[in-house]
């Protein structure tokens, strides 16, 4: 049988150093927020003939609008995202897009979203991740109620939760950086989707461990833990394969709009399927076998390397 749990401390190894580049990041540089997060205007246009991508941003910085973000979308229409505009600025953005690029311009998606609702939808959003976060825990706390310390199973599971958001965070903060990736409404969706699907195969392997613990499989709790991620390892792998398989096709072949809705379940859901079993579970042994000294590079206490032989 592999030796999952043998390895643990290189889990944690490898899990810091994808994290710490991206919390370096979000301290120095943060998220780049879009129009959702902060006050401007969102419009899908369709320009009849076609026109190129360059052409629409040389005119749209001629028009004052050089910040503007321009993304094609899978119907050969135009995403564009600028600061807030009026009606009548629209209406003179429309005409002067249709003589300058000598297309007839259709607006066909058209949002303006106020400094207000932008701060409002960050603290919204902010909330519901704790709230969520807060549930998880007293959730897994109360299933786990007949075993041992029930509180250190919710705690574990949510600490792979929180690792498999700061990681999410950290990369879209590095894109943001690197490649200029903004962060939407759909990233918060984005992030609720990994958070349940990180618990939901935390659970999983945590259930299999509480069935081999109440069986007496063995005495010894690591020994436990092994036997159930290698119980339940092809499982967990095959059923996040599927899921990657089918968000790639979304990656590579979907619209502009969830393009990086797509990424964020992508790499959530790599993450999840790492954490809860590289880091969930192994934190469990950690805990039971009080190695938080050697956890943090000390050595562990003399009782907790009485109780290991």
């Amino acid at each position: 049988m592999t030796d999952f749990v043998g390895k643990r401390y290189w889990y944690f190894l490898i899990s810091a150093i994808i994290i710490i580049p991206g919390i370096i990041s979000l301290i120095v540089v943060g998220l780049k927020p879009g129009t959702d997060f902060e006050s401007g205007t969102e419009m899908t246009v369709q320009f009849t003939p076609n026109v190129e991508q360059s052409n629409l941003r040389q005119e749209l910085e001629s028009l004052g609008y050089g910040d503007a973000v321009i993304q094609t979308t899978s119907a050969g229409d135009f995403l564009i995202r600028l600061r807030e505009i009026s009606t009548e600025e629209k209406q003179a953005l429309t005409e002067n897009l249709t003589t300058a690029l000598s297309s007839n311009v259709t607006i066909k998606q058209f949002s303006v979203v106020s400094a207000t609702v932008a701060s409002q939808t960050v603290r919204y959003a902010i909330i519901a991740v704790i709230v969520a976060a807060v549930c998880i825990l007293l959730y897994i706390s109360f299933a786990f109620r007949k075993m041992p310390n029930p509180f250190r199973w919710g705690t574990c599971a949510v600490t792979a939760l929180v690792h498999d958001i700061l990681l999410v965070l950290g990369v879209f903060s590095i894109l943001g950086w690197v490649a200029g990736v903004e962060i939407d409404a759909l990233f918060i969706t984005g992030m609720l989707t990994v958070a349940g699907y990180s618990v939901h195969d935390t659970i999983v392997v945590f259930d299999r461990i509480r069935e081999n613990t109440i069986k007496g499989i063995s005495k010894d709790f690591e020994e436990v833990v092994n036997y159930s991620i290698a119980q339940t390892f092809t499982r967990s792998l095959n059923t996040s394969l599927t899921v990657i398989f089918v968000l790639l096709a979304l990656f590579l072949f979907g619209g502009a709009t969830i393009h990086y809705f797509t990424l964020v379940l992508l790499i959530g859901i790599v993450t999840g399927t790492y954490s809860s079993i590289c880091n969930a579970s192994q934190l469990l042994i950690v805990w039971d076998k009080n190695e938080w000294g050697k956890f943090i590079g000390r050595h562990p206490a003399p009782a907790a390397q009485a109780k290991g032989r």
